[in-house]
């Protein structure tokens, strides 16, 4: 664990999946759409993050909702890649775009969609209800679930190795 803490001193960007990472359940409403319920505490380390700290921060999700891109571009973040068919090529494309080592990035996943850019990425994270093979690369598996602030989890110990947590 030690390791991992050194490690989060030199992160700049943050990366995330959003479905069993943000959100536990996806509800079908009756018109088709699907709803998701987001931690509000995962959404203010997120803005933290990016507006006061200036993390570079990207999400890769393969579901599509306006609602979900529009969430997140308000939390500051500008890198939505929605429907994405191969994650690792967008996130190839965010480290590309703003010149990034793998190694400079976290990425939290949770399923198999993400295990490519998982084994890709320098800290590879899960919520702790991911999927085992997803756990099996993770260098770390918080002890919160997804939707229940895992979110927080690693952007708070990334800052605070950093020294750029809020200081009260």
């Amino acid at each position: 664990m030690d390791n991992f803490k050194e490690k989060l001193k030199d992160i700049k960007a943050f990366v995330f999946d959003v479905d069993g990472v943000f959100s536990a359940n996806v509800f079908l409403h009756p018109n088709g759409d699907m709803l998701r319920s987001m931690n509000t505490k995962d959404g203010y380390a997120l803005q933290y993050a990016v507006k006061e700290m200036g993390f570079l921060t990207g999400i890769i999700t393969g579901g599509y909702s306006e609602v979900v891109k529009e969430r997140f571009r308000g939390l500051g973040i500008t890198d939505v890649y929605i429907k994405s068919m191969n994650k690792l090529d967008d996130f190839e494309d965010f480290i590309y775009k703003y010149n990034l080592k793998p190694e400079q990035v976290v990425y939290m996943g949770d399923d198999i969609p993400d295990y490519e850019v998982m084994k890709a990425v320098g800290i590879p994270t899960c919520p702790a209800d991911a999927a085992e093979e997803i756990k099996a690369i993770s260098v770390y598996i918080s002890d919160k679930k997804g939707g229940d602030g895992c979110v927080r989890d690693i952007i708070e110990q990334v800052l605070r190795a950093q020294g750029k947590w809020v200081k009260v």
